[in-house]
């Protein structure tokens, strides 16, 4: 995710002066020596490590217009309320700022949703958080008032030995059910969705579990932002532009 951050930020033709690094765990997100940089973090140990802030994305602390640039890498996917945090960042964002987030969305960890539903099929529990799709999350860019937002999405997929690898990377992404109200895992529940993840391994032994990483991009709206032309407008026929050639 923050290679893909950084691999957007490198292609935006300005400098910025004061980022926020929201979500900054590790602090490998690292911009130029002369840039002022905030560090905010939801966790009290990532956000004391990296010598930031601990807030929840949706109480930040922030003066408006603090920021001319704000990047959430891996966080937002658990936000209690994300349009309320969308808002807070548009906020904190000069007219003019840049946000730039990823986290996971809709279809991740798609295999070991289905094998847990396999395993609990008489009476199946909420196992994974609710998951955000790449067109909600443009819209809920634009609702909270960014201009020119953008969405994508990009797909990884993973090759585990077992269900317990999976499990030991979700440990490492602090990616484990975080909802409040969960049931933990019979053993025998366990053993099922064990078996049943391996029966869909290949030829190697290894299933593939996939990643959907969302991508955001906005603006706070400034006069200078190019704005969409009028309704009505246009002065060529879409019709005409369609019709096949002779």
């Amino acid at each position: 995710m923050r290679e893909g951050i950084e691999e957007r930020l490198s292609a935006v033709k300005r400098d910025f002066s004061d980022i926020l690094d929201l979500g900054c765990w590790d602090a490998s997100f690292s911009p130029p020596p002369s840039v002022r940089i905030t560090r905010c973090d939801p966790g009290y140990r990532f956000a004391n490590g990296a010598h930031g802030v601990q807030a929840d994305e949706d109480r930040l602390p922030f003066a408006d217009a603090a920021f001319d640039l704000v990047v959430a890498i891996g966080t937002l996917d658990t936000v209690n309320d994300l349009p309320g945090a969308l808002t807070l960042i548009r906020r904190a964002l000069r007219p003019d700022g840049l946000f730039l987030g990823a986290f996971t969305g809709a279809g991740t960890l798609a295999t070991l949703r289905r094998v847990l539903i396999q395993a609990e099929s008489d009476r199946p529990a909420a196992r994974i958080h609710p998951q955000i799709d790449v067109q909600s999350a443009g819209d809920l860019l634009a609702r909270a008032g960014f201009a020119l937002p953008v969405a994508d999405t990009e797909s990884l997929s993973v090759r585990y030995r077992d269900i317990f690898s999976l499990f030991r990377d979700l440990r490492g992404m602090a990616a484990t059910n975080v909802m409040t109200q969960r049931s933990p895992l019979s053993r025998a529940t366990l053993a099922a969705a064990a078996q049943a993840f391996a029966a869909l391994g290949d030829a190697d032994g290894r299933t593939t579990e996939r990643f959907e990483v969302i991508t955001v991009t906005g603006w706070a709206p400034d006069p200078s932002q190019p704005k969409p032309a009028r309704r009505g407008s246009a002065s060529a026929s879409l019709a005409e532009a369609l019709k096949p050639k002779d």
